[in-house]
C-alpha cells in the first residue's frame, strides 16, 4: 500500500482521480492549498506526488517539494508537451487528460514500484558501508593491537575501537594491568554522579563474580578501594540511573586460563546483531596480544632477577677469586722455598709429595687466573693492548713454553707454518692465552705417542669451512684472516657436542675428560677473546680420531697482500 498525493485546483481532476484510486489498495490525498501543501507533504511524507500542470507556481511548488522529499516519485499531469526544463527535470513520469485509467493506474504501479527498489538499493549501500567501516575499524584496531606489548594501551585501543564501531554512551572495563591491581575504566558521552558511579562498581564487581561461579575469582575486589578512572567527552551533560534501562552487552576479555577483566557497554538505542559480532569480535581479538603482553613482562622481569643473578655471580668469582689467591701465593712462595732446598734435604718421598704440591698449587692457579680472566670478560674490564703483530712469534712462544710439558707427556708438537704471512692488529699476549689454551687442551686430551700439530696460513672469510653449528659465526666474517689451527690425535669430541665445549664449565662427559678435570672455562674465555678481536673460534672433530681446533683473526687493515709470495714452510 503506497501513499499517493494529488494536487490539482481543478475539482473535475480531483473527482476523477479520486474514483480512479477509491477502489485500489492507495491511501489516496488530495490538495491545492499552495501554502499548506509543503506542511502535508511534511508530515505524510507520499510516496508519489500528481502534480496538475494547470497549477499556478508548479514549478516553485515542485522545487520546494523535492527539497522536503527526495524519495518520493513526481508525476506531472500534463495537456500539452510543451514544458520548462525546469519542471522536467525533476519529473519522473507523465501523465495525459485522455490517459485511460488502467494506464494511469500502471505508471503510479511502476513509480511506487522504483521507488521501493531505489530505498531498498540505499538501505543496501548503507549496510554495505555500515560493514565497510567496521571491517576497517577493525583491520585498524588489530593493527594497533599487533603494535605494542603495553597492557594499558591495548585496553585503550580496545576501548577506542569499540567507540569508533558502535558509538556508546558508557564502557565499564574492568582491567588488571599489574598482578592485584585492577582499575575501572569508565568511558562516556555524559558525566557520572557519585550516586551512580557507586551503581556501576556494585553492577561491575557483581558481573566478574558472576564469571567465576562456584570457583575462587583471581582477584579479590574491594569496591571501596577500587581505583577508578574516568573518560568523559561532554562534561556538561550527567547520565543518570535511567542508564540502567538502556541496552547493553557484556563480554569477559580472557584467553584460556588468563583473566584480564572484563567490559560491559550500554548504549540508548538498541544494539544489533553486528553490533555483536563486533563488540564480541573486538573483546576477543585484544586476549592474544593481552597474553603475550603478559608473558613479555614475565620475561622481561625473569631477565632482570638472571641479570642481577649474574652480576652476583660475576662478583662472588671475583672476589673468591682475589681470596684464594692471597693464601695460594703464600703457599706457592712457601713450596719454592722448600724445593730449593733452604729448609734442608728431603727424603724421595718428602720431593714427591712436593712435587706433587706444586703442581696442584700451579693448577689451582691456573683456575683462578681464569675465574678472574671471565669475571673481567663479563664485566667489560678486560684490558687489551691492540698493535701490529707478527702471528709466528705467537706461534713460537707457544711453541716453546709447552714443548717440555708435551714432551713429558710422550707426545710430538710440531709447527707448520706459512711463512711471511701479513701482520694483524691484536693483543699479543691474549692470542697467546688462546692459543696456550688449545694446545694445551690438545695435550691434556691426546694419548702418548700421538702428535699435536699448529698451523697457520692465510684465507678469506668466503673460503673458511665449519661445522653447521659454527656457521652464523663465520658468516659474519669478512675479508683476509690468517686461521691458526691446532690438530691433535685425541679422544675426540662427538658432533653434538661440538658447540657444547665452548660453554662455560662445560665438560664433554667420558672418562678421560673427568680424569684430566679443569675448569671448563679456557674455551669459553677464548671464544670471548676473539670477538674482542672481530675474529672467530671453531672446531672440527670425530670421537677417537682426534680434533682440529681453528681460530681466525683478521689481518690489519695497513697491510697489502701478496699471497704469490706466501711459502709454506
Amino acid at each position: 500500500m503506497g501513499k499517493i498525493l494529488f494536487i490539482s485546483n481543478s475539482q473535475d481532476k480531483i473527482k476523477q482521480y479520486t474514483e480512479i484510486f477509491s477502489k485500489r489498495p492507495y491511501e489516496f490525498m488530495t490538495s491545492y492549498d499552495e501554502n499548506h501543501i509543503p506542511e502535508l507533504v511534511d508530515a505524510e511524507m507520499p510516496d508519489v506526488i500528481i502534480f496538475d500542470n494547470s497549477v499556478p507556481n508548479i514549478k516553485s511548488l515542485i522545487k520546494t517539494l523535492k527539497s522536503i522529499t527526495s524519495s518520493a516519485g513526481f508525476i506531472l499531469l500534463t495537456g500539452t508537451d510543451k514544458l520548462e526544463p525546469e519542471i522536467t527535470k525533476h519529473i519522473n513520469a507523465f501523465l495525459t487528460d485522455d490517459m485511460p485509467d488502467s494506464l494511469i493506474l500502471s505508471t503510479v504501479a511502476v513509480s511506487l514500484k522504483t521507488k521501493q527498489s531505489l530505498e531498498q538499493m540505499s538501505a543496501t549501500n548503507k549496510n554495505l558501508a555500515d560493514s565497510l567501516y567496521r571491517l576497517n575499524v577493525l583491520y585498524n584496531t588489530s593493527s594497533q593491537f599487533a603494535g605494542t606489548l603495553d597492557k594499558e594501551k591495548l585496553v585503550n585501543y580496545m576501548i577506542e575501537g569499540m567507540d569508533k564501531s558502535l558509538s556508546f554512551d558508557l564502557t565499564c572495563t574492568l582491567a588488571f594491568y599489574t598482578e592485584n591491581q585492577p582499575v575501572l575504566l569508565l568511558n562516556s558521552l555524559y558525566e557520572i554522579s557519585d550516586e551512580l558511579l557507586s551503581a556501576i562498581k556494585f553492577r561491575t564487581v557483581l558481573n566478574y563474580k558472576s564469571l567465576f561461579e562456584n570457583k575462587n575469582t583471581p582477584f579479590e575486589i574491594d569496591i571501596d578501594t577500587l581505583k577508578v578512572i574516568k573518560a568523559v567527552k561532554y562534561p556538561a551533560n550527567r547520565l543518570t540511573f535511567t542508564l540502567f534501562q538502556y541496552d547493553n552487552m557484556f563480554a569477559p576479555i580472557s584467553l584460556g586460563d588468563n583473566f584480564f577483566g572484563c567490559i560491559e557497554i550500554f548504549k540508548e538505542t538498541p544494539f544489533s546483531s553486528d553490533d555483536a559480532t563486533c563488540f564480541q569480535t573486538i573483546a576477543q581479538q585484544v586476549s592474544l596480544p593481552l597474553k603475550s603482553a603478559t608473558l613479555y613482562q614475565e620475561i622481561k622481569e625473569t631477565n632482570l632477577k638472571l641479570e642481577k643473578l649474574e652480576r652476583l655471580k660475576s662478583e662472588f668469582i671475583s672476589i673468591v677469586s682475589h681470596e684464594l689467591r692471597t693464601p695460594l701465593t703464600a703457599i706457592k712462595n712457601s713450596l719454592d722455598i722448600l724445593s730449593g732446598g733452604k729448609c734442608g734435604d728431603l727424603n724421595d718421598s718428602g720431593e714427591k709429595f712436593l712435587s706433587m704440591a706444586q703442581r696442584n698449587v700451579q693448577r689451582l692457579s691456573g683456575i683462578i687466573n681464569d675465574l678472574l680472566d671471565l669475571s673481567k670478560i663479563e664485566a667489560g674490564k678486560m684490558d687489551y693492548h691492540f698493535t701490529n703483530i707478527d702471528i709466528h712469534s705467537v706461534v713460537d712462544y707457544v711453541k716453546s713454553s709447552l714443548s717440555v710439558m708435551a714432551k713429558e707427556k710422550g707426545l710430538n708438537l710440531i709447527a707448520e707454518e706459512t711463512r711471511n704471512l701479513p701482520e694483524i692488529y691484536a693483543d699479543s699476549q691474549r692470542l697467546e692465552q688462546v692459543l696456550t689454551n688449545l694446545v694445551s687442551n690438545a695435550i691434556k686430551f691426546t694419548p702418548e705417542g700421538k702428535t699435536i700439530t699448529i698451523r697457520s696460513h692465510l684465507a678469506d672469510a668466503s673460503q673458511l669451512r665449519a661445522p653447521d653449528c659454527f656457521k652464523d659465526d663465520l658468516n659474519k666474517l669478512t675479508g683476509k684472516y690468517i686461521v691458526i689451527c691446532v690438530e691433535d690425535q685425541g679422544i675426540g669430541i662427538a658432533e653434538k657436542d661440538l658447540l657444547r665445549a665452548f660453554d662455560k664449565f662445560a665438560q664433554i662427559e667420558n672418562s678421560l675428560s673427568r680424569k684430566v678435570g679443569g675448569s671448563g672455562l679456557g674455551l669459553p674465555i677464548a671464544k670471548q677473546l676473539l670477538q674482542a678481536h672481530n675474529g672467530a673460534i671453531w672446531c672440527d672433530s670425530e670421537l677417537n680420531k682426534g680434533s682440529k681446533f681453528y681460530f681466525a683473526v683478521p689481518v690489519s687493515m695497513a697491510e697489502e697482500i701478496s699471497e704469490k709470495n706466501l711459502i709454506l714452510n
